[in-house]
C-alpha cells in the first residue's frame, strides 16, 4: 500500500513555510487526537499520519530529501519500522496548548526535575513626589511615606504559621511538574499545587496567608540634588517590595513634579522673566535690582531698549545636574506706555514727537513703504 504524500497530508504547497507547516499540522493534531476521537482508530490513523508528515518536512535535511527522493529518500521510515518512530515533542511545538486534552493525574519524574526556584525577586516601586520650584534648583531632603511589601512579622517571613517552612509537595514529589502519558505522547506540565516550586507551606501564616510579605508603611528620607527637571527618576535600590522566599527587595523609583514659580519660568538650565519699565527708562537707559531666585540681581536697560527685548544675566539660572556651572537669567523687558495722560503730559510728549528723527516717526514715508512691501 502506497504512502500519502506528506504535503497532501497537512494541506500545504510544496514550498510551505515552516510556520505554515506547524500551523496546518496543529489543525489536523486538534482535529484527530485521540483523546478527542476515543475509539476512532480511523482518527488515530490519521493523527499518526499527520505527525509522521510534520516530522519529516520540519527536519530541513529530511525534507530535502523527501523532496527530491520521496518516500524512498527516507530509507522505508515509517510508524512501527526502524527508528523514525513519531515521537513529536509536542510540548516544545505547542507549549501548553495540548494541556487541556490530558486528564489530571500522573506522577513527578526525578527529583526536582523542572523544579522552579521558590525565591523571587520583588517588585519595583513607583511614588510620585511634588516639590517646589526652589527645591528643584537648590535641592531639598523631605521624608516621605510609602507602602511596600515587607518580610511578614508574625512567622518572621517563613510563610508558616508554625515556622516550619516548606514541605515537600505532595502532587509532584518536589519534582515541581507532572507528567502526563497518551499513546506515544509525554508532556510535562508545571504542577498547580506547588506553581512549579516542588514545594508548599502546609500551614499557611494568618496573617500573611502564607505568602512570607505582608504590607506596611515606611518612611523614606528623599533626597532631591539641585538641578532636577520635571520628570526627574531617582533610583533607590532594594527599597521596593521585598521578594519571595527571601529572594531580593525590588527597587524604589521616586518621580518628581515640579511646582510652577509666580514670577519665573525654566526651559531647561536657563530661567526665564518679564519686568515692565517705562518710556523715561527705555528711551533714556535705567539701572535697578530685581529679586532673582538666589538673591538680587543687577539689571542695567541701555537707552533705546526697545519692547521686547531679552537680557542675559550669565550664571544666574539653574545649576546643572551632577555638574559644575549654572545657567542664565534671561530678562525680558515690557515697555510700559500711560493710558491716560494729564494736559501738561500731552504737551510734553507733543513737543517730543515734534523733535524725534523722521525714523523714528511711525508715519514716516519709509515706514509706511515698508508696510506696503509687507502686505503686497
Amino acid at each position: 500500500m502506497s504512502k500519502a504524500d506528506y504535503y497532501e497530508v497537512l494541506g500545504v504547497s510544496r514550498d510551505a513555510s515552516d510556520q505554515e507547516l506547524k500551523s496546518a499540522y496543529r489543525k489536523q493534531a486538534m482535529k484527530y487526537h485521540p483523546d478527542r476521537n476515543q475509539d476512532d482508530p480511523a482518527a488515530e490513523e490519521k493523527f499518526k499520519e499527520a505527525s509522521e508528515a510534520y516530522q519529516v518536512l520540519s527536519d530541513a535535511d529530511k525534507r530535502a530529501a523527501y523532496d527530491r527522493y520521496g518516500h524512498a529518500g527516507l530509507g522505508g521510515q515509517g510508524y512501527g519500522s526502524g527508528p523514525f518512530t513519531g515521537n513529536v515533542d509536542i510540548s516544545e511545538i505547542f507549549g501548553d496548548l495540548f494541556g487541556e486534552m490530558f486528564s489530571m493525574g500522573g506522577t513527578g519524574t526525578g527529583r526536582g526535575a523542572g523544579r522552579a526556584s521558590r525565591q523571587q525577586r520583588g517588585d519595583d516601586l513607583r511614588f510620585d513626589l511634588t516639590i517646589d520650584f526652589e527645591d528643584a534648583i537648590f535641592g531639598a531632603e523631605t521624608e516621605v511615606k510609602i507602602r511596600r511589601l515587607e518580610g511578614c512579622s508574625t512567622c518572621k517571613g517563613s510563610g508558616s504559621a508554625s515556622g516550619r517552612g516548606q514541605t515537600v509537595c505532595s502532587h509532584c514529589k518536589g519534582a515541581g511538574q507532572l507528567r502526563y502519558q497518551q499513546g506515544f505522547f509525554a508532556v510535562a506540565r508545571t504542577c498547580a499545587a506547588c506553581s512549579g516550586t516542588g514545594s508548599v507551606i502546609a500551614d499557611p501564616c494568618p496573617n500573611c496567608r502564607g505568602e512570607g510579605r505582608a504590607t506596611a508603611e515606611i518612611k523614606l528620607n528623599v533626597k532631591v540634588p539641585p538641578g532636577v527637571e520635571e520628570g526627574t527618576r531617582i533610583r533607590y535600590a532594594g527599597e521596593g517590595d521585598a521578594g519571595r522566599a527571601g529572594g531580593p527587595k525590588g527597587d524604589l523609583y521616586v518621580i518628581l513634579s515640579i511646582r510652577p514659580h509666580d514670577f519665573y519660568e525654566r526651559h531647561g538650565q536657563d530661567l526665564y522673566c518679564a519686568i515692565p519699565i517705562s518710556f523715561p527708562q527705555a528711551a533714556l537707559g535705567a539701572e535697578f535690582e530685581i529679586e532673582g531666585i538666589d538673591g538680587p540681581v543687577n539689571i542695567k536697560i541701555p537707552e533705546g531698549t526697545q519692547s521686547g527685548r531679552e537680557l542675559r544675566i550669565r550664571g544666574r539660572g539653574v545649576p546643572y545636574l551632577n555638574e559644575k556651572g549654572h545657567g542664565d537669567l534671561i530678562v525680558k523687558v515690557i515697555v510700559q506706555i500711560p493710558r491716560k495722560l494729564s494736559r501738561a503730559q500731552r504737551e510734553l510728549v507733543t513737543k517730543l514727537a515734534e523733535t524725534l528723527p523722521p525714523d523714528n516717526q511711525p508715519t514716516s514715508p519709509g515706514l509706511l513703504d515698508k508696510m506696503k512691501d509687507l502686505f503686497s
